[in-house]
């Protein structure tokens, strides 16, 4: 049955005065929402500036026919994580160091520092950049190219993308990016071997972008590529045309992708944004996707 949730509020301006009102009514998903989303939803619905504290009151539920939308239905839009979990002693490349996390202070040591029942952690991690999902930028292949703290944060965030489907095979080569609409978009590679993440077959024949498919990712000015393999390179040979052609053209690149099946071909935006190093050509970052409510994979 539908439910309504009545209730009393008073509002406090950070600049004097405030506002009330008394058995407010608002149709709900569910059968009970917080004083918080409450809150929130009468600050952004009645377009309030200057707020401070906020209090509801009188808080209850009656079995009521909705009149409008829920003020806490499901958001249109839905986030998925690409990105890899970094733990303790991972090895992402075999012959790099595996990352040390550990504490720094430890919550039982913090003990001797502040007063009872106030305590503390501070982390300590010790990786090579080289860890978990990263990105590379072009310091990383160039010594003069843009470093970490060089790129936008318009290269990075709520990038136009599209999926590439290559499952199955080894060279992914340049007829998987013919007719598609790529430009200005960041172009994710799903070949499907996040699957063996973790495990020694990760490492062995994973699948690779060629160089003339990155020449023609580059010709046709892509923003970033990513793929959910090893590497984009073919790790068997000593050469790395991908990288160099990509990162020659400003082109970033994030590897070790995961979750590429849960994305729609298009209408969804990529992101993946590092820390701000100067001198850092690549490092770990927290990919994701933002898809549409109507966008399916």
């Amino acid at each position: 049955m539908d439910k309504r949730v009545v209730f009393d509020f008073a509002i406090e301006f950070t600049n004097g005065g405030g506002i009330q009102g008394q058995d407010f009514r608002l149709d709900i998903a569910g059968n009970e929402i917080s004083d918080q989303e409450l809150a929130d939803y009468i600050v952004a619905d009645m377009r309030l500036l200057m707020v401070g504290k906020v209090h509801i009151r009188n808080k209850h539920y009656r079995q009521e026919p909705h009149k409008r939308k829920p003020v806490n239905a499901p958001v249109a839009e839905h986030l998925i994580d690409l990105s890899h979990t970094i733990f303790d002693g991972l090895v992402t490349y075999r012959g790099l160091p595996a990352p040390l996390i550990c504490d720094f202070l430890s919550r039982e040591k913090s003990r001797d520092f502040y007063e009872e029942g106030t305590e503390f952690q501070i982390g300590k991690i010790e990786m090579v950049t080289n860890t978990g999902t990263y990105l590379d930028c072009p310091f990383h292949r160039y010594a003069h190219g843009k470093d970490l703290s060089e790129i936008t944060l318009e290269a990075l965030v709520d990038l136009e993308a599209i999926t590439i489907h290559a499952e199955g095979v080894t060279e992914v080569g340049i007829d998987f990016f013919t007719g598609k609409e790529i430009r200005n978009r960041a172009v994710l590679v799903k070949t499907g071997w996040s699957r063996h993440w973790n495990t020694e077959t990760y490492f062995e024949h994973h699948p690779y972008l060629t160089g003339q498919a990155a020449e023609y990712l580059r010709d046709c000015q892509v923003t970033l590529v990513g793929i959910d393999s090893h590497n984009i390179d073919n790790t068997g040979k000593r050469n790395r045309p991908v990288h160099t052609i990509l990162l020659g053209a400003g082109i970033l690149i994030v590897e070790h992708l995961c979750n590429l099946e849960k994305l729609p071909e298009s209408g969804y935006w990529f992101s993946a944004a590092p820390p701000k190093f100067k001198g850092a050509g690549t490092f770990p970052v927290r990919a994701y996707a933002k898809l549409s409510a109507n966008a399916q994979p």
